[in-house]
């Protein structure tokens, strides 16, 4: 009966099988169906798009939004003026994810395009949690590869029953076995490559025969010990350190490895920081400039309509310079200023919502930001040599590859430890005992445990294992790869290097160029103001025609355009080189700090460090691996030695002096002298007519420069001392004034004119 049952279920098995083939079967239920039940979606559909079900909270800025300027929406607007320093401090506030205007490119007429960086590659966006997202890395953080030398606890515990079969005694007998198996360990990885292990077993065994056969039990107990250590593959505190124990050739994560990653992460969001801050540079000046080209061109649009009005007062008295050919063409032109207010405008729009973008605010909500720091159109020299071995110390993007080269030289060191042979010495040592019990509280010499305590077993063993690949193919393979990387990263520096000095020189180019083209076209404009009147004043009283008229007018507003933008790009590259050379953080005042533990944290640093203060000091004299580093690197390099002369002479009332310590720094070191420059007008409002009369000005070279004598009552600028570009905002010769407008948007604390940047901590 029992054959036929396993015949029948064999056979059908093979008949399902056989059935089943490779094509889709029509579905069979036992049970009936339910008609009311829809299974059209199941049949028909295989993959369609979803939204997610996601928890997600908008910001205020999205939430508050409001529709965007444009031309014919711009009414009802306040105007807020805000200083660079503003817009810094507020982009940084609001900057949990570092924006940057990809997307959006400049040129003479205004921004075009919109960001969209974000949206194109958001896994790529630096943010304030990248850091510490690299730092806590389950796989390759520092606290995931140090727990390979953690201490682990393993127990096991496990019951059986078995059922033998005993023919001693001439006849079979089936004897029923249970027992019970426990083990419990401890075992410890140190930096050397070794592992200790510590180990507790105890088993049960009991007999229960189905006949007369003696019954039997007993507990067996043991304690044991276990040292396996490399010694030549995979020992040694400076592979462990790099590779990690049970590395593979070709793959190290090492904690030393771990920590280059950690400070490799650092350096990449100090890079997106400081492009942060060029960008919000770039915007700010960019508005600053859509500002002055809208007023050049409101001033030539307005000077048309004027001109336009005195050609139809000619024609209609039938005077000269009033015929119809002369009043269409001041048509003409007047029309032509009006696009191009129209075209300004719409840039200026353009710029001010870069910036917004930039600094974490809605697109509108009713406010129009204007600039209300000034250009520096001061003459700075920067010393080629200075500067060039600056940019070979701070720059951003060279320190970053040179952590690279630093992991490389440890990833070789630890590739050619695989060129030895697998020697390992292995030695353990332990003590049991048995007895058919596992305590006596009468005795402890008639119990497993005082078996074990007082007549134990002893056992022992050491010895050698030795595995060696013949040819060891792979790991010359690795040692190999591991030189080429290493060489390859250091020609990448060697051309970055070379890169970034064309960089430099780019800049420093730009620089010059742009404060020679905006001397040229400042006497440019006031040669255009000139002709202006001039030819007004003729046309007025008849002695020159319309077109002359005209055509000054328009060279006038060019002039003043091509002046600004010479003197925006003159800004810009003062910025380019504190970018290339790694001082623009410190150039703009920022500060980057870790963020703030749980308390917790400080609890266990305090106790540690009060642990280490009663410890014995061991100068050993050496480190493996070698030093990889030289120290914390100092951001700020211009502050100032209070025993410094420099320091007691600014001191002293010699210097302008602006306080920026906090945490400890001290003040930045500040000109000696003030660079004579060249006074530009504040930012008007739009349709604003230009200042007074130009008068007479030397520069710090000596150039006789004619300039517009408008300078503000309180006018920024910045000055230098060496390669220390500082920006001051002062009122008089011996006075400094902070900032006291309010920020716009979300704003930080002021921290005495220096903005801090914290890197989150989870």
């Amino acid at each position: 009966m029992l054959l036929a049952k396993r015949v029948t279920s064999l056979t059908l098995f093979v008949v399902m099988a056989l059935n089943s083939g490779c094509n889709p079967q029509i579905p069979k239920f036992l049970g009936p169906h339910n008609k009311n039940l829809p299974l059209d979606s199941y049949l028909d559909v295989y993959t369609q798009i979803e939204y997610p079900d996601a928890e997600t909270v908008s910001t205020e800025e999205v939430r508050g939004s409001q529709a965007p300027l444009t031309i014919n929406n711009s009414e009802g607007k306040e105007i807020v003026d805000i200083s660079l320093e503003e817009a810094i401090r507020c982009g940084l506030y609001n900057s949990q994810v570092i924006r940057d205007l990809g997307g959006v490119s400049y040129g003479p007429n205004g921004a075009s395009g919109a960001p969209g960086s974000l949206l194109q590659n958001p896994t790529g966006a630096s943010t304030i949690y990248n850091p510490a997202i690299t730092e806590t890395d389950g796989r390759y953080g520092v606290e995931a590869v140090l727990a390979d030398f953690d201490t682990q606890w393993n127990s096991s515990l496990y019951a059986q029953r078995n059922y033998n079969y005993n023919n001693q005694v001439g006849y079979a007998d089936r004897i029923r076995t249970k027992g019970v198996s426990f083990q419990t360990e401890m075992q410890k990885t140190n930096a050397t490559g070794g592992t200790w292990t510590a180990r507790f077993t105890g088993n049960y065994t009991g007999t229960d025969p189905f006949t007369n056969l003696k019954q039997g039990s007993y507990f067996e107990v043991g304690l044991e010990t276990e040292v396996r250590q490399p010694l030549l593959r995979g020992a040694g505190v400076q592979f462990n350190r790099i590779a990690g124990p049970g590395a593979i050739p070709g793959f190290y994560n090492g904690v030393m490895i771990a920590r280059i990653r950690t400070d490799i992460s650092l350096v990449d969001f100090e890079t997106s920081i400081r492009n942060f801050v060029a960008d919000v540079e770039r915007a700010y000046w960019e508005l600053y400039f859509a500002y002055r080209r809208l007023d050049s061109v409101v001033v030539g649009r307005d000077s048309a309509l004027q001109t336009w009005r005195q050609a139809q007062a000619k024609y209609e008295a039938s005077m000269k310079g009033g015929s119809a050919q002369e009043r269409a063409q001041a048509q003409q032109q007047y029309y032509m200023f009006k696009g191009s207010v129209e075209s300004a405008l719409n840039a200026l729009y353009k710029a001010e919502a870069d910036l917004r973008y930039i600094m974490g605010l809605t697109v509108a909500d009713g406010r129009l930001f204007r600039p209300s720091d000034e250009p520096s159109v001061a003459k700075i020299n920067f010393d080629w040599c200075d500067i060039h071995a600056e940019t070979m110390s701070r720059n951003v993007e060279l320190r970053r590859q040179k952590w690279v080269i630093k992991q490389s030289e440890l990833e070789l060191l630890a590739s050619k430890n695989f060129l030895l042979p697998r020697l390992d010495l292995v030695a353990s040592g332990g003590v049991s005992g048995a007895n058919g019990i596992l305590l006596d509280p009468r005795g402890h010499e008639n119990s497993a445990f005082g078996s074990m305590t007082h007549d134990g077993y002893w056992n022992g063993l050491i010895g050698m294992e030795l595995s060696v690949p013949i040819g060891f193919r792979r790991e010359r393979a690795s040692v190999r790869n591991a030189e080429l990387v290493l060489a390859r990263n250091r020609a990448l520096l060697q051309e970055q290097e070379l890169e970034v000095t064309h960089k430099l020189g780019y800049a420093v180019r730009e620089l010059e160029d742009n404060y020679v083209l905006s001397q040229t076209y400042f006497n440019r404009r006031v040669a255009a103001q000139t002709e202006v009147e001039a030819t007004t004043s003729a046309y007025e009283t008849g002695t020159m025609t319309l077109n002359l008229v005209l055509d000054a007018q328009r060279r006038l507003a060019e002039a003043e355009i091509d002046f600004f933008r010479s003197v925006i790009d003159y800004n810009l590259a003062l910025v380019d080189i504190h970018t290339q050379k790694g001082s623009l953080l410190e150039y703009d005042g920022v500060v980057l700090m870790e963020g703030p533990w749980t308390q917790k944290a400080y609890f266990d640093a305090q106790r540690l460090a009060k642990m280490r203060d009663k410890a014995l000091y061991l100068n050993y004299g050496f480190t493996r691996p070698n030093v990889i580093t030289e120290g914390a690197y100092r951001q700020h390099t211009g502050m100032a030695d209070p025993a410094n002369p420099v320091t007691q002479a600014r001191k002293a009332g010699e210097f302008i002096t602006m306080e920026t310590g906090e945490y400890g720094m001290q003040n930045a070191v500040l000109p000696t002298e003030i660079i004579q420059e060249m006074p530009v007008q504040a930012a008007p409002v739009m349709g604003q007519e230009s200042g007074p009369a130009p008068s007479i000005l030397e520069d710090s070279t000596g150039n006789s420069l004619e300039v517009i004598p408008t300078p503000p009552p309180v006018r920024t600028s910045r000055a230098v001392t060496g390669n220390q570009v500082t920006r001051v905002t002062v009122s008089d010769e011996n006075a400094v004034t902070g900032l006291t407008a309010p920020a716009p948007g979300k704003m930080p604390a002021e921290k005495n004119n220096r903005t801090f940047i914290t890197l989150n901590r989870s």
